[in-house]
């Protein structure tokens, strides 16, 4: 094996300033002050209240 010189690293980019959009960010939200926008009801019972295991048993008895 030969020993190679090691790399020279490339400079780095100088870093531009941010957006401007993203210099001050807006105040906070009181969670008092939020409301849900998703439908946060209980789905309705899929069988329509009957015991699907319960009709299989008394099927095949």
């Amino acid at each position: 094996m030969s020993a190679t010189a090691p790399r020279p690293q490339p400079h780095p980019e100088p870093r531009a300033e941010p957006a401007p959009d993203f210099r001050r960010l807006p105040e906070p939200i009181a969670l008092e002050d939020t409301i849900a926008t998703q439908d946060v009801r209980d789905v309705p019972d899929p069988d329509g209240g009957r015991d699907p295991n319960h009709d299989w048993m008394i099927r095949h008895a």
